[in-house]
């Protein structure tokens, strides 16, 4: 069972620690700044850094689900790839949005697009397992056929 997931499993720690570095980021920016919490508003600067965290801490759990539904239910490798590169297009989007609002912008679709994949090839591997084990339809036969 494990070499069924060990891909997914590094990748999910992976991300937990990119999480980690943003949130970091945020605190050495309230220090930076003199921000302290609750407030969320400041200088630009802070306010880049503040928002970049609370984005990517959004979209954390829609990205870990359909991690793992792709990787569970299509192929654990491609949908272990997709995942690091949502992560490379994440920090992207981080250090950008750092810089300037418009530097967010490319990895941010880039990585949008990365979660549709995730979740056609979710969609595709739940699809192709109810029909196989509820209808006893093997598509993946019936297009190597």
């Amino acid at each position: 069972m494990l070499d069924q997931i060990h891909w997914l499993a590094a990748v999910t720690v992976l991300g937990v620690l990119e999480q980690a570095y943003f949130f970091l980021q945020v605190i050495y920016a309230r220090r930076l700044f003199g921000i302290s919490p609750p407030k969320i508003s400041g200088p630009p600067e802070f306010e880049r850094i503040f928002r970049a965290q609370v984005n990517s801490s959004e979209y954390f759990p829609i990205f870990l689900a359909v991690l793992w539904q792709a990787g569970l239910f299509f192929h654990q490798g491609l949908a272990a790839a997709l995942g690091l590169l949502y992560l490379c297009a994440r920090y992207c989007y981080f250090m950008g949005y750092k810089t300037s609002s418009s530097e967010r912008l490319a990895p941010m679709y880039f990585s949008a697009g990365i979660l549709w994949i995730l979740i056609a090839v979710s969609a595709l591997g739940i699809l192709h397992f109810f029909l196989s084990h509820y209808v006893g339809l093997n598509i993946v036969q019936l297009l190597t056929a």
